[in-house]
């Protein structure tokens, strides 16, 4: 099964870096990275040209969804993804999601845990990722980490792609599109990648916040109470609110060509930028 991971890409070389790396060196499927850039420069045209199966556009976008949309239309997989530079697949997670994706042919998207971790690469927190649900992430936030979450092509065959009128929460609009429609989803209790707090994250932004407000409208305290309450309370029977004992292999900044292993225990909470 061919999987496609989609980054898009803006003046962040280092990180880059370390994502090209965490795709190329996955096993046991065939894939393709498209990295969708803005103009970072020679530096990227140049790691393109030593990393197999990575193929690099270069042209000017409309911002980060209009260069997913991009990279997705160019796509080849059966499998898609999207992986922004400041995150990592961990080892073996494209052959995962693959052999999930052919036993269970009545899914069409599927999604994994993910651990945050600092800019030294060092465990941060460890998120269960539950089903995620329209009421709460309209009203509340989005769930399902972005980074850990794996579609089948059909549905860009059916016309979901990101509406380019959101700047920042393109990718909570695109879930609500695919909760309305029913679209079948489904959940691996497994870590798939890891999502850096660099400093720089778009999430943390005012700009996230205001366009989330936006999309919110005017709900009522008692619907986003009701919404949070029951997504707490889901996670709960899923094991999410517990510590745990990590060990991951990825890429650093000190370590961009080779794995380096951090263990730490953590808890589960986001951790404050």
């Amino acid at each position: 099964m061919f999987v496609s991971v989609v980054t898009p890409s803006f003046r962040q070389f280092e990180w880059l870096k370390l994502c090209a790396a965490s795709v190329a060196d996955q096993q046991g499927v065939e894939k393709e990275h498209i990295v969708q850039d803005a103009g970072t420069g020679p530096e990227l045209e140049e790691l393109a040209r030593n990393i197999s199966n990575l193929s690099l556009h270069v042209e000017k976008d409309e911002g980060m969804y209009d260069a997913i949309n991009r990279g997705l239309r160019r796509s080849r997989g059966a499998i898609c993804s999207y992986l922004n530079s400041d995150e990592q697949l961990l080892p073996g997670a494209l052959a995962v999601v693959a052999s999930f994706f052919d036993a269970h042919p009545d899914v069409d998207v599927l999604f994994g845990d993910a651990i945050l971790i600092d800019d030294r690469g060092n465990p941060l927190s460890y998120r269960r990722t539950v089903l995620p649900m329209f009421s709460h992430v309209r009203y509340a936030h989005l769930n399902t980490p972005t980074c850990a979450t794996f579609f089948r092509r059909t549905l860009l065959e059916r016309g979901f792609f990101f509406d380019l009128k959101w700047k920042v929460i393109g990718d909570q609009v695109w879930m609500e599109q695919l909760l309305l429609a029913n679209i079948r989803m489904a959940t691996l209790p497994k870590p798939l990648a890891v999502f850096t707090f660099t400093g720089q994250n778009l999430g943390a932004t005012k700009a996230s916040g205001e366009e989330a407000a936006r999309r919110r409208g005017a709900a009522s305290p008692l619907e986003k109470a009701a919404a949070v309450i029951s997504h707490r309370w889901r996670k709960l029977l899923a094991g999410a609110y517990k510590f745990r004992d990590v060990k991951i292999d990825i890429y650093t900044l000190d370590s961009p060509g080779r794995r380096q292993t951090r263990y730490r225990r953590v808890g589960f909470s986001w951790p404050s930028q």
